[in-house]
């Protein structure tokens, strides 16, 4: 099912379980990206999120990521992240969930 995204934002779930993001993650974008990625992780599409073209973050894309690790493990299903940008990694830190974005 395909679904209209803010042009500010972009989710390409490629070949091999892996998915692009690009764009703004903030409170303008992430009510449109959760439930594309949700059924992207949940339909066993996605594994792996690239987020080397996020250009920038608040607090609810912080939020968007834990979501969607929240539908990953209620699906049983894995779901890493890769190249998140440094404001992600701030925020997280501050927030005291950093564990939660990076493996073990």
């Amino acid at each position: 099912m395909s679904r209209a995204l803010p042009p500010t934002v972009g989710f390409d779930a490629g070949q091999n379980g892996h998915a692009r993001v690009s764009g703004s993650l903030d409170f303008t974008t992430v009510s449109a990206l959760l439930p594309v990625g949700v059924e992207a992780i949940t339909g066993g599409h996605v594994a792996v999120m690239d987020l080397s073209d996020v250009a920038a973050s608040d607090s609810s894309g912080l939020a968007l990521l834990i979501e969607w690790l929240s539908a990953a493990k209620s699906a049983n299903r894995t779901l890493r992240y890769e190249n998140i940008p440094s404001q992600l990694k701030q925020l997280a830190g501050l927030s005291e969930v950093e564990e939660l974005l990076t493996p073990g």
